[in-house]
């Protein structure tokens, strides 16, 4: 949960879910990991006296957890740490270690006994992906006996189908095996996702063109059945924006600050920054930027050709922000080696300079081969810096192509997955670049765009209300 541990786009979601529901006026308790790497020198946190030393039974093993708890930083919703060393002091929050479905069977599990020992009883339990996915079928079967959830409505949130959370049968621990999809233990193995799906009351996903993609045998990944077969149980609600955080006019990472009548001070902040990374800095010259995890779904495989090309056929800079798989890091290292004074590649990632792409590039590209929602294309938006992006998932959702005839649209989108079309979208947008006139309506057009989450969080409280009925 954003600020506390990020590791995607589920933390953004629980953090403004928390702070704008809590500010709404509703009973909200978040249950998140005690990781070790959470800032707690900067959190007044305290233990909560009648949740300590608790345990929970999973196959052999016994499991011993205390509550912590804290206010939200930027709100005044507590949020409640489950305290177990031997799962959640580990270097990174996610591991590939054996008991890593273990972990997070221990936090769905106190989620349920800490709203027992506090007498709350939820409306709606909302769960997030693989790691709490088994928590609709929990709430049917191991704490169906307890009045305190008689009324409770389950929600799971898909955030990356990608991510299933498949283990072997063999490791799970005892439960409602009956209830347990049977061919999955047939094949020795059980998929957490699935149950989720197969469970949850409503399962929500990123966006609404991913909610349609996961029902196809090319997205779904698996899941597809079990997701149609649910299809009136399943609603995709796109991911909003944190404006407090990502804003050109009150940004407290760079030294100047602008809005869609100021776009001189972003032409000046480019300048800027275009000598802090010793790139060349010619006459409008267009800046193209990239901040991203260094993964395939994000469609790097297409630039491996795709950029040579166009720095060769262009003139413009590329500045990319990102860490992940060693080809991609190898590929825009050799891209910088080669064009010195063009390309920058900073492997790892830096609060500070993700803001500074944003607001000094002209262009944010993501070739994304699948897309649940993605948040950078909405800050470019606001940043007056121009999307380029595949039409697929919430990037379909948030950016529409701009059309010079009417002067409609936000960006500039592409549909087939292959070299050609990346090549087709940049050089298109590189050639609106040079069309003044056009350029300002493109990016005065997406500075007007809201997707604040003070709206989006309406959509889930919408979802939430129907489920109540």
């Amino acid at each position: 949960m954003a600020p506390l541990a990020k590791a995607g786009g589920l933390a953004d979601v629980a953090g403004a879910l928390v702070k704008y529901l809590h500010a709404d006026g509703h009973d909200i308790r978040l249950f998140m990991p005690a990781y070790a790497s959470i800032p707690y020198a900067r959190l007044q946190y305290y233990p909560v006296e009648f949740l300590q030393n608790l345990s929970v039974q999973l196959g052999t093993t016994q499991y011993v957890f205390s509550v912590l708890t804290a206010r939200l930083p930027g709100s005044e919703a507590f949020v409640y740490l489950i305290d177990c060393p031997a799962c959640f002091h580990r270097p990174a929050l996610y591991t590939s270690d054996a008991d890593e479905h273990l972990r997070f069977l221990l936090l769905t599990h106190a989620a349920f006994i800490c709203c027992q020992r506090m007498g709350f009883a939820p409306d709606i339990m909302h769960f997030n992906d693989w790691h709490t996915a088994m928590g609709p079928l929990l709430r049917q079967t191991m704490y169906a006996w307890d009045g305190l959830f008689q009324y409770t409505r389950t929600v799971l949130t898909v955030h990356n189908i990608g991510y299933q959370g498949v283990v072997s049968a063999e490791v799970l621990p005892s439960g409602p095996t009956a209830l347990l999809h049977q061919e999955d233990l047939r094949a020795g193995r059980i998929n957490l996702l699935r149950h989720g799906v197969m469970y949850a009351d409503l399962i929500t996903t990123v966006s609404p063109s991913y909610a349609r993609e996961i029902r196809t045998p090319e997205y779904g990944l698996g899941l597809e059945g079990e997701l149609r077969a649910r299809a009136d149980h399943l609603v995709g609600i796109l991911n909003g924006v944190d404006y407090d955080d990502w804003d050109p006019r009150r940004d407290h990472f760079v030294p100047r600050h602008f809005g869609a009548n100021q776009l001189g001070v972003k032409a000046d902040l480019k300048d800027d920054f275009l000598k802090r990374l010793r790139l060349s800095a010619g006459q409008r010259t267009p800046l193209i930027g990239m901040v991203s995890r260094l993964a395939e779904q994000k469609g790097f495989d297409l630039l491996f050709t795709a950029l040579p090309r166009l720095l060769e056929a262009h003139n413009f800079n590329l500045v990319v922000l990102g860490s992940g798989e060693p080809r991609y890091e190898a590929f825009f290292h050799g891209l910088a080696l080669a064009h010195p004074t063009r390309v920058h590649f900073h492997r790892g990632y830096s609060d500070e300079l993700a803001h500074w792409i944003e607001a000094a590039s002209d262009m944010f590209l993501m070739p994304s081969r699948y897309e649940p929602c993605g948040l950078n294309q909405m800050y470019s938006l606001r940043y007056g810096t121009v999307p380029i992006v595949r039409r697929t998932g919430g990037l379909a959702d948030s950016v529409q192509h701009f059309d010079p005839a009417t002067g409609q649209g936000t960006g500039v989108v592409f549909n087939d997955y292959n070299v050609e079309a990346v090549i087709w979208a940049v050089s298109t947008a590189l050639d609106l670049y040079q069309n003044r006139g056009a350029w300002r309506r493109l990016v005065q057009n997406g500075m007007a765009c809201d997707f604040s989450w003070k709206r989006q969080v309406k959509l889930y409280l919408e979802q939430y209300q129907r489920l109540s009925l």
